[in-house]
């Protein structure tokens, strides 16, 4: 499995061979769980649990723009110049179709901004974001 810099959707099953890939190269990986739930409350607990953040972001308020600085100046202080972000359990929650949008925005931003030279004073972070579907419940049998 290639490890390619930018927003990926990928399928459930391509998880595994990215994180085997990525401890193959000695790249630091960080796997955001929200337990299938991916409304503001779950993601931004996923993200403050689990990424590095720069300023720490507080439990008390839940601003996007917040989350998206904090999340770039975390990833960037980083001393690896690559990082792998995964996230194996997305998907939109029924009533909060908006915020997972933002989320996948702000995932898509960040691997585009931290790869800009300019914008990073000439220290990119090469960030790969792996985002796959959360499996729907087995169908159950009424027998």
């Amino acid at each position: 499995m290639v490890i390619d810099s930018g927003f990926h959707e990928v399928p459930g099953a391509d998880i595994p061979g990215v994180l085997d890939e990525a401890a193959r190269r000695g790249v630091p990986v960080f796997t955001l769980s929200t337990d299938g739930r991916t409304d503001k409350e779950a993601f931004f607990g996923a993200v403050r649990e689990t990424l590095p953040l720069d300023p720490p972001l507080g439990t008390h308020r839940m601003v996007w723009d917040a989350l998206s600085d904090s999340l770039w100046g975390g990833l960037h202080e980083l001393t690896s110049s690559r990082v792998v972000i995964v996230w194996p359990d997305a998907g939109p929650v029924a009533g909060a179709e908006g915020e997972f949008r933002i989320a996948l925005e702000i995932l898509r931003d960040v691997t585009g901004s931290l790869a800009d030279v300019r914008r990073t004073g000439g220290r990119p972070t090469q960030v790969s974001v792996y985002v796959a579907p959360a499996q729907a419940p087995a169908a159950r049998s009424l027998d």
